[in-house]
């Protein structure tokens, strides 16, 4: 840390200008690599699947059969009173119009009308469409051939494909949304905490770099190890780089300054404010990126990709916070702080205690009613847990219901008796007859009709009489599963959207049992190295873990009764665990190493507690804030797991800083005394020796 320092602040002052001349150079390069990123970007269903889920060998199979895998899509025609002559002549002639434009599984597509007569279903089996892109833009002409019908008739496309197109069309405009909102949130939020016209420009400028740099470095990632690389994990790296690289901003401009007031030049201000906050900062970053990878272990790809996505983030903006930042805050100097300049040898008038001395001292005389009743606020919130929706529904997950989704939501109503969308079944092409016998032969299943054949493999196309993602179809695929697992020499697999989603619950189940202790273990292991103690890490560990589970029940009681949201993103437990413990443990890595500071210059063990407190408080709470603010920016966004995944972490984050540190941390302090440090060098009464 102190090389670092001196880059930034030592006495040779062309070295500032040489770290602000190579990340210049740095950026050049990154910027072309940056653009690419979006090349590399996946966003299909199979990205978005288990690695060795039988649902995901299916659809990796289907894409080697003549014309690639399958995409249904619904022609859904309804009209209230029931439909007429020239709306069936209509769809006669738009579906025409579909099979000589795109490729068709069927040459006279299936359609069922309704007992009414007022809604009217097509399933058009489209092929020839390699990937999402392809998937979407015919989704895209299908709705344009189906336009402008008669007054009073409703044509919409519905079905999986358009479904996935949707969610397609909404990943393109995420990284621009997102990072306007972000860099809006963050600039409106470092103007009101530095109070300063100019000041806040510079670290969002360098966050800025940072996030271009870690743009780059990740496309080349996907292009030398071929991890998976969707628009959610690119868009969770780009608030990363905001909050944490910010968090660590602020961190280092509240040490510099306050070394400006003790120290003449502020290059010695610079090179002292990093010998002081860096370790803090390093271990900070250290917590969040063992946990990242952690999810390495994970089977979902769409989660285990994310993990060095993020840890590629969360790199980039510690470098940048530890070199660029301090370069060009020397460069400066301390007239960047106008009109709040610190003066050297003067100190700030203070006229009334800071909140966070209040806070001390109301936890110092009480810590006992403090504790227990700040983990009594924290249990009865995680109660709430209990009111999450289930699983959250392909058609659910949009905020705004796109037509997509009211096409698939008509049919449903109007056909509740049969499935709108196929199970998928692939088997040896020498036993395909075997193989649909037997699918017919379990209960639940309406039809069964032949798919493509190729490459020695067969596609069935199973339609269950349940409606999709039902609790019914789930058994009808799980029976299905078993009888043709039986048929001998078949090597069937079942896949489609609800074999899917039942794949997505095991592999997720499983994922957390592997990956949470893991992430325990890795954060444990950077506490006790930064703390030198045992007790201190593990109390870290307890505190961010119950604002966890805190934020979890605070959003069962919003998503569903606030915010009619259908189901929880299956991956959300997991993924919010591994950033709210990893970015959680941030404020008390700062609050306890701050607090370790102050009893190595000789301070008792509760003194140095309310210190810490008193000295760091103001920095936690602006670093919280921002972090809360950059993951709820994430709720804007149309996708209900973006939005869930936003609001679960601000939650936890705001629990985690206005309550958990300030209070519970500091009042566990106070009642274990050198207990909190042991067995290190400062559970010891005296220091000395």
């Amino acid at each position: 840390m102190e090389r670092v320092g001196r880059t930034a602040g030592g006495k040779e002052r062309w070295l500032p200008w040489a770290v602000l001349a190579l990340w210049v150079a740095l950026l050049a390069v990154a910027v072309p690599f940056q653009e690419r990123l979006g090349g590399v970007t996946r966003d299909g269903i199979v990205d978005y699947l288990p690695a060795g889920a039988e649902s995901t060998r299916v659809e990796e199979l289907a894409r080697h059969l003549p014309g690639g895998s399958t995409a249904d899509a619904l022609l859904v025609l309804h009209r209230d009173g029931g439909l007429t002559d020239e709306d069936r002549a209509f769809e006669r002639e738009r579906v025409r119009r579909a099979a000589g434009a795109h490729k068709l599984l069927d040459a006279r597509p299936p359609r069922v009308e309704s007992k009414d007569h007022a809604t009217s279903v097509t399933t058009l089996s489209l092929t020839g469409l390699p990937d999402a892109v392809d998937q979407a833009d015919a989704v895209d002409d299908l709705k344009k051939t189906v336009s402008g019908g008669p007054a009073g008739l409703s044509a919409r496309i519905g079905g999986p494909v358009a479904l996935l197109a949707d969610q397609t069309e909404v990943f393109a405009s995420l990284d621009g949304t997102l990072l306007v909102g972000t860099g809006i949130a963050v600039a409106v939020l470092l103007v009101l905490i530095y109070r300063s016209p100019f000041l806040w420009l510079v670290p969002i400028s360098v966050v800025g770099v940072a996030a271009t740099v870690a743009m780059a470095l990740t496309y080349g990632l996907a292009e030398a190890f071929d991890i998976t690389v969707t628009s959610t994990s690119t868009s969770v790296m780009t608030v990363l780089v905001f909050g944490a690289g910010t968090d660590y901003a602020l961190l280092l401009v509240a040490r510099y300054r306050e070394e400006l007031r003790h120290r003449a030049r502020p290059y010695d201000a610079m090179l002292a404010a990093v010998r002081g906050c860096g370790p803090a900062v390093l271990a900070s970053a250290g917590t969040v990126i063992a946990g990242l990878l952690c999810l390495l272990a994970a089977d979902l790809n769409s989660s285990s990709g994310m993990g060095p996505v993020g840890a590629v983030g969360v790199v980039c903006a510690l470098a940048a916070m530890m070199t660029l930042l301090p370069a060009v805050l020397v460069l400066l100097g301390r007239r960047l702080f106008w009109p709040l300049i610190p003066e050297y040898g003067v100190e700030p008038v203070r006229r009334r205690r800071s909140v966070f001395a209040v806070m001390g001292s109301s936890a110092e005389r009480r810590p006992v009613v403090v504790l227990v009743a700040g983990c009594a606020l924290l249990g009865a919130l995680a109660v709430g847990s209990l009111a999450l929706p289930g699983t959250l529904r392909q058609e659910d997950a949009f905020v705004d219901r796109p037509d997509s989704v009211t096409a698939t939501d008509t049919a449903a109503r109007a056909f509740p008796e049969a499935g709108s969308q196929p199970t998928v079944v692939m088997t040896n092409e020498e036993e395909a007859d075997r193989a649909e016998s037997a699918a017919r032969s379990v209960p639940g299943v309406a039809s069964v009709t032949r798919g493509r054949s190729g490459a020695g493999r067969t596609e069935l196309l199973v339609f269950p009489a349940a409606r999709p993602e039902s609790d019914a179809e789930k058994r009808t695929v799980g029976e299905l599963r078993t009888r043709l697992h039986a048929v001998p020499d078949a090597e069937a697999l079942v896949g489609g959207a609800t074999a899917q989603q039942m794949d997505l619950a095991d592999t997720n189940a499983d994922d957390r049992r592997r990956v949470i202790p893991l992430v325990l273990a890795g954060v444990l292991a950077v506490l006790i190295v930064l703390l030198r103690s045992l007790t201190a890490p593990v109390v870290l560990l307890l505190a961010v873990i119950a604002s966890w589970g805190a934020a979890m029940g605070a959003s069962g009681l919003l998503f569903g009764p606030a915010l009619g949201f259908e189901g929880l993103d299956p991956s959300m437990p997991l993924l919010t665990f591994v950033f709210l413990v990893a970015l959680g443990v941030d404020y008390g890595i700062f609050l306890m190493h701050r607090a370790r500071e102050e009893r190595l210059k000789g301070a008792g063990p509760e003194d140095a507690a309310l210190i810490a407190l008193r000295t760091t408080g103001g920095v936690i709470a602006s670093a919280g804030i921002v972090l809360a603010a950059t993951f709820a920016v994430l709720a804007s966004l149309p996708l209900v797991s973006l939005v869930e995944m936003g609001l679960i972490i601000a939650i936890g984050v705001l629990l985690d800083t206005f309550l958990v540190r300030t209070y519970l941390v500091t009042s566990a302090s106070l009642l274990l005394k050198w207990w909190m440090w042991w067995p290190g060098r400062l559970s010891r009464r005296s220091m000395e020796g």
